[in-house]
């Protein structure tokens, strides 16, 4: 089977939208907005290009982390298989581009975020920013050690 597989880097255009199929199968749109970044040689300087929307499409656990750990204006990479479609509104021709993603995560060269490992249906905790104030001497962010009423933290290693 020949599938076209893709990795895009953008930003969020539209927060996701989780919803539950017929079936019980859970899915989590959003729209991904990708500006190409070139460099002006002659005004020594960046500037941006064509911007291409996609609607990216994930599925059961992924739709559920996805819909909890994304939000609008963040930016994010998106690797998948890409599918196009086509319909007709108010007598025009539209085309739709989708990437059915196999992963999504944030773009770590634009910020930091704090990974939690979802287990099997029960809520994550949700990535939050975090100050260099919480940063232990390697540069991670500081976690709390045992239960919720212990006040020693200890730098969060790299794994």
């Amino acid at each position: 089977m020949n599938e076209t597989i893709v990795t895009v880097v953008g930003h969020v255009a539209t927060d996701p939208s989780l919803r539950t199929t017929s079936n019980g199968a859970k899915v989590t749109s959003f729209r991904l907005a990708s500006t190409e970044r070139r460099y002006d040689r002659g005004l020594g300087d960046w500037r941006d290009g064509d911007t291409m929307f996609y609607t990216v499409t994930t599925w059961r656990n992924a739709a559920e982390n996805v819909a909890r750990s994304v939000h609008k204006g963040q930016p994010v990479l998106v690797h998948g298989r890409l599918r196009d479609s086509s319909y007709d509104k108010d007598g025009q021709r539209r085309l739709v581009v989708e990437i059915v993603a196999d992963s999504v995560g944030h773009d770590l060269s634009r910020g930091v975020a704090v990974f939690t490992k979802s287990s099997g249906g029960a809520e994550p905790n949700v990535a939050r920013e975090y100050d260099e104030a919480e940063a232990g001497p390697d540069g991670f962010p500081l976690e709390p050690v045992g239960s919720d009423d212990v006040d020693e933290t200890v730098p969060r290693t790299a794994a």
